[in-house]
């Protein structure tokens, strides 16, 4: 009986990676990725206006699904702790400046010394402005039009400002065959594909469906903490570019990642950060740049389960091209 299980599962993944690697255009050069950026696009599919792109499949029943996962109510910080030096992998620091102590108090001044975004600080993208593609972000919104407007005139951070509320999918590279070292990281430079994604809902038994927030645990911080940091120039562990394809095919609403989500190298040509292009100019896929999933895999781990309601709360900034945060997941 069980090794009819087994056969079952073997056969159907077998099935999913023959017929996916069949139906799927390739992405390995810089016209598979230009062409992507064209068939895969949701300009206009939500109107002229639309400033959430996928998130618009996180609905109130999406809302109330993902509610009925607390069953523990057990809560997890996605985020990591807000790094207050220079480093070699940090874009930039947040300077805290102490410019009261007194008997009755004490305050201090928060600043980062560059962006919040790059490679360092837990934040969300805004969708339309934050990447363009050819002059162009999501929906059409152009750098003249940012420009004029000093900030994001549509599609800024600003459109979740009551906080993105759905189903979290916690996909744990670590757990694919032969892919982590025996210290539990993915090296610099590993490849999750699309297929890579299917084996993940089999090895963890989950399914991704509309309006979830899928995250990728490839253990960059626990890699951090043993080895120290290193520069970017020396690989990322991350999605590929062919990910895209499973954001249109599920109906991803958002997606997320422990360093900034594209492996790199990407493989694609001479393109850079190609997914950051394919999800937030041509999907509308928001995406969760620098989280740590670290604590978050060994709950999941320990409870069996990858799913949870997630929920993130950008900072109310008019115009704004992202903000940091501080995403929780209940199990």
């Amino acid at each position: 009986m069980r090794f009819a299980r087994y056969l079952s599962a073997f056969i159907t993944l077998v099935f999913v990676f023959t017929f996916s690697a069949q139906e799927r255009p390739s992405m390995e050069t810089n016209e598979d990725f230009h062409r992507a950026m064209e068939e895969l696009s949701n300009w206009g599919r939500w109107g002229p206006e639309d400033e959430l792109g996928q998130a618009n499949f996180i609905t109130r029943e999406k809302r109330v699904q993902a509610a009925g996962l607390v069953r523990e109510g057990i809560t997890v910080s996605l985020a990591h702790d807000v790094v207050q030096e220079d480093a070699v992998d940090t874009s930039a620091y947040l300077n805290r400046e102490v410019v009261r102590v007194s008997p009755t108090g004490a305050s201090d001044r928060l600043s980062y010394t560059g962006s919040y975004h790059g490679t360092i600080h837990s934040h969300l993208d805004s969708l339309d402005c934050h990447i363009m593609y050819e002059g162009n972000g999501y929906n059409g919104v152009s750098f003249e039009e940012v420009e004029a407007a000093n900030g994001c005139p549509r599609g800024s951070i600003y459109a979740h400002r009551n906080g993105v509320i759905t189903r979290g999918v916690l996909f744990d590279a670590t757990l694919l065959p032969g892919r982590a070292t025996d210290e539990g990281w993915l090296e610099p430079g590993t490849a999750i594909t699309y297929d890579d994604l299917v084996a993940l809902e089999e090895i963890q038994g989950v399914q991704v469906e509309a309006g979830d927030v899928i995250l990728l645990h490839t253990g960059r911080w626990k890699r951090r903490e043993a080895l120290g940091a290193w520069p970017t120039s020396e690989g990322v562990a991350g999605y590929h570019a062919d990910v895209a394809y499973f954001l249109k095919d599920r109906g991803v609403a958002m997606i997320g990642h422990d360093m900034w989500n594209d492996v790199a190298p990407s493989g694609i040509g001479d393109i850079f950060l190609p997914l950051h292009s394919l999800a937030l100019v041509s999907l509308g896929v928001s995406i969760f740049d620098n989280l740590d999933f670290t604590e978050v895999a060994d709950v999941a781990k320990e409870l069996g389960r990858y799913e949870f309601l997630f929920m993130a709360s950008p900072l109310r900034i008019e115009k704004g091209m992202g903000s940091p945060l501080n995403p929780i997941a209940t199990f």
